[in-house]
């Protein structure tokens, strides 16, 4: 499946977080390609840089990854800021009726 995806594809290094966390089979870091087969026409993938091993990962797999996370992180910086947000109106109200001066 691999080598019949990698037939007629472009490849072009990057610095992108998804090249740092991968490595083929063989320990080199993978280099991004452009599938030229009809199924996946302009679709991207990395793939090994010397062709000598399997390694196969779909960019856009990888990107829909990175994206569910920055949106779960998107959410709980949300929450926690709704969190402070109410931490401080009861500090707030706590000062304003005297209890701030308790040791």
């Amino acid at each position: 499946m691999g080598s019949k995806s990698w037939r007629g594809s472009r490849a072009s290094r990057s610095t992108g977080s998804a090249q740092r966390m991968l490595l083929c089979h063989h320990g080199e870091e993978p280099v991004l390609r452009v599938s030229g087969t009809t199924e996946n026409s302009g679709r991207r993938f990395w793939g090994c840089v010397r062709y000598v091993c399997d390694f196969f990962e779909w960019a856009d797999k990888l990107q829909a990854e990175e994206d569910l996370k920055k949106t779960r992180m998107r959410k709980k910086v949300s929450s926690l800021k709704t969190r402070l947000r109410a931490c401080e109106m009861r500090l707030k109200i706590a000062v304003f009726f005297g209890m701030g001066n308790l040791k």
